[in-house]
């Protein structure tokens, strides 16, 4: 054998044994995130969206080990920023945190360029059931009293919500409506609004979350709830009253449809993580909500029934298109 021909042949026999050396280094570079994640949250800075996004935004970067970037794209009851993502390359790279009524109720309310299907759900983050107040001045003091006055006379319940259309007004036009009474509904353009209309007693109840009644001292009838908020023990569900009605704000985060699957394990996992993190418990007990993980085929099925629900209810308000 020639000089050269040995020389060739220990060439290729050190390129074969880099080989495997080489391989774990390649998929290394490719394997999922390699770069920051941008979370779309479909609501202005400073709301409740917006503040358990950023509250979960350090815990996820972490759990990922790249940093996940909140782009906040607010407008039209949070379809905007859900149409963007529903838009958005299928790459993984592009999440984003949603309440429910964006994706339950709106699809609903008005046409949209998306629906349930444009996306991959991957994991619910928090889950605040909604309570039931009564206004300052009502002229009833508990929930009995406030059926009875219902059924004093047609809209002898006068009742407000954040917005027609609204997570609020859907659930109480739905115990309204199972209790076999009516009311009044007079709209807000806001939970502010709508306490501030409450504490003045042009308003004798609405359904919020609980921090609205914490904060005013108007008093809760219930919750829309399976169980006892810990933090309200005092306070009957919905269902122990006689009316098994769940509702909430809750929200998680999603992905395009399409989202390659890998991407999406990953991304589920490290929910799992930053929700369990104290940091993110203490963040949401602080914001008066309820950390809560589902995993992606839970957290589907979870808004795809309240998406049923809402469209009854919708439809038999005359909202529903």
């Amino acid at each position: 054998m020639s000089d050269f021909t040995r020389r060739a042949a220990l060439a290729c026999g050190l390129l074969l044994a880099a080989v495997p050396a080489m391989a774990p280094a390649v998929l290394a570079q490719d394997a999922y995130p390699s770069r920051p994640i941008q979370m779309i949250v479909p609501y202005p800075p400073g709301g409740n969206t917006d503040l358990m996004a950023r509250a979960l935004q350090t815990e996820l970067s972490q759990a990922l080990g790249q940093a996940v970037v909140v782009a906040n794209r607010g407008g039209a009851a949070g379809t905007i920023g859900d149409a963007a993502l529903a838009r958005a390359t299928p790459d993984g790279y592009t999440i984003g945190m949603s309440p429910n009524n964006p994706l339950t109720a709106q699809p609903h309310l008005q046409s949209l360029s998306y629906s349930m299907d444009s996306f991959r759900f991957l994991c619910l983050v928090y889950d605040n059931p909604q309570v039931l107040v009564g206004g300052r001045g009502a002229p009833f003091q508990d929930f009995a009293g406030m059926i009875a006055h219902a059924k004093s006379g047609r809209e002898a319940l006068i009742y407000g919500s954040p917005g027609q259309g609204s997570t609020q007004h859907i659930l109480m036009a739905a115990l309204l409506k199972a209790a076999g009474v009516d009311g009044l509904h007079v709209p807000f353009t806001g939970a502010g609004p709508m306490a501030t209309a409450a504490l003045g007693g042009q308003i004798q109840v609405f359904v919020e979350s609980p921090s609205i009644p914490t904060n005013t001292g108007l008093p809760m009838l219930g919750v829309f709830g399976r169980e006892r908020m810990p933090a309200l023990p005092q306070v009957p569900t919905v269902a122990e009253l006689g009316f098994p009605i769940d509702g909430s704000s809750a929200g998680g985060l999603i992905g395009p449809a399409n989202m390659p699957e890998a991407a999406a394990a990953a991304i589920e996992r490290a929910c799992a993580t930053a929700v369990a993190s104290p940091a993110f418990k203490l963040a949401a007990e602080r914001l008066n909500a309820v950390p809560r993980y589902l995993p992606g085929a839970a957290f589907r099925s979870r808004f795809a029934e309240e998406s049923t629900m809402n469209r009854t209810v919708l439809r038999e308000l005359g909202l529903a298109q």
